[in-house]
């Protein structure tokens, strides 16, 4: 019995000894900055003199003092609520192509997935902006083709939040490979039975794929409302850190590090940060108390 708790205690201190590398990670590059980042939220800390304490009065000027942050919330959430959907939609689209069984679908997988390796990239978002400034290619088409004489559409506030929203959906190859698998899953007997009865395929699509593909979709969402709250680059690339025009693609974000390393609000930016945890948990909350009544698993009676 001795030798075997001796043996016990050996085998638990070589475990504690190659897992000790992610435990010091983690209590100093992630907990760490954690807790460091909530104290600061109390605190009005500039990086050059040592932080004061002024409890609530950070969440009270979020909450109502500062316009700026007001106009971050409602272009975030503008974005999350269009570009999501869009990029979900294209994702499906082409998964529902792809798995009809074409040639080279390796090739056409990879291809469409690129863009979601390289969309979040300083370089795409400057191409992005040459594409749709005044004399880049979709006003040089539009002239050309319908002599249609097209605003600058990265300097219009009412157009400027539409281009990121697109260039989100152009990223569509993450969700596209998921939703691939997933489709691959769902066992051609359904569709046969479902033809058998009569369906179309516009009824299968309704009454089968979707329903049998809830799961994924519901991955797919929270995943991508989660990601979409945290943009940064393109908005800090296209109106070059301003947010701008008129503060039409001020993400909240941007905003954020706006405050932090621009201003050196730093207190006043981890609140900000605190408020953005708390929003993306309420939405991923939401969106879990939502699932049961719309995603169905297979194994529930």
């Amino acid at each position: 019995m001795t030798q075997t708790k001796n043996l016990s205690k050996k085998q638990n201190g070589v475990a504690f000894l190659f897992l000790s590398p992610w435990i010091i990670g983690f209590l100093m590059l992630t907990l760490g900055p954690i807790l460091g980042s909530m104290y600061l939220s109390f605190t009005d800390y500039d990086l050059f003199t040592a932080p004061e304490w002024t409890g609530f009065s950070n969440y009270e000027r979020l909450l109502g003092g500062d316009a700026r942050y007001l106009q971050s919330l409602k272009v975030t959430f503008g974005y999350v609520l269009f570009s999501v959907p869009l990029k979900l939609g294209f994702a499906l689209f082409l998964a529902l192509i792809l798995n009809r069984g074409l040639k080279g679908l390796g090739f056409y997988r990879s291809v469409f997935y690129l863009p979601s390796l390289l969309g979040g990239s300083v370089a795409v978002a400057i191409m992005w902006r040459q594409i749709f400034s005044y004399d880049g290619f979709i006003n040089q088409f539009l002239w050309s083709a319908f002599e249609i004489d097209a605003p600058s559409w990265i300097t219009n506030p009412d157009y400027a939040l539409g281009t990121l929203v697109l260039l989100a959906g152009w990223q569509f190859g993450a969700p596209m490979v998921i939703f691939l698998a997933g489709l691959k899953q769902i066992p051609q007997d359904m569709y046969d039975a479902a033809s058998i009865d009569g369906a179309r395929p516009v009824q299968q699509f309704f009454y089968v794929t979707i329903p049998l593909l809830t799961p994924i979709i519901f991955f797919n969402f929270v995943m991508q409302v989660i990601g979409s709250f945290q943009a940064f680059t393109p908005s800090y690339i296209i109106s070059d850190g301003s947010g701008g025009p008129a503060d039409s693609t001020l993400f909240y974000t941007l905003y954020l590090y706006e405050q932090a390393f621009t201003d050196f609000r730093m207190g006043y930016a981890s609140a900000m940060a605190w408020v953005l945890v708390l929003i993306i948990s309420a939405a991923t909350a939401v969106s879990f108390l939502s699932a049961k009544h719309w995603v169905h698993y297979s194994d529930e009676n």
